[in-house]
């Protein structure tokens, strides 16, 4: 028989650096997890991803067992990342912030390619691209 599902959280957290501390602590507490043991967990399953946010999804069971799921880097992080920038603009259409290349834009797409709704490379670099332009990024050759 399975499990009952009592809970399912969903965040995002810098890849090996989790700690029990907010927003981490409280929202794994409130769902009866051990924190600890989840910390340690995370941390050693993304130990390769190290230095990009990554969303997690954990499912609690009634009996205080869980799972968890790790998802890729959004987008919006991995073209601040190859743009080198903080962030985007908040005047996307007057005000440009960086440029990536189109081969950057490949890459991502190909990290994300799993996640995204596209049939080839070059729709995902198009849907990458559009993520770009809305954050105030030109996407050159």
């Amino acid at each position: 028989m399975a499990k009952k599902i009592t809970k399912k959280i969903k965040l995002q957290i810098q890849a090996a650096k989790a700690t029990p501390a907010p927003p981490l602590g409280p929202a794994l507490g409130q769902a009866g997890i051990n924190i600890g043991d989840f910390v340690t967990k995370f941390n050693a399953a993304t130990a390769k991803m190290a230095g990009d946010k990554v969303g997690v999804s954990i499912t609690v069971y009634e009996d205080r067992s869980y799972d968890f799921v790790i998802k890729t880097p959004p987008v919006s992080g991995l073209i601040l990342k190859a743009a080198g920038i903080e962030k985007g603009s908040g005047k996307n259409a007057t005000m440009k912030v960086g440029k990536i290349t189109r081969a950057q834009a490949l890459e991502i797409a190909k990290k994300k390619m799993q996640d995204l709704n596209s049939k080839d490379d070059e729709g995902a670099i198009n849907i990458v691209a559009g993520s770009a332009r809305s954050m105030g990024i030109e996407v050159k050759g």
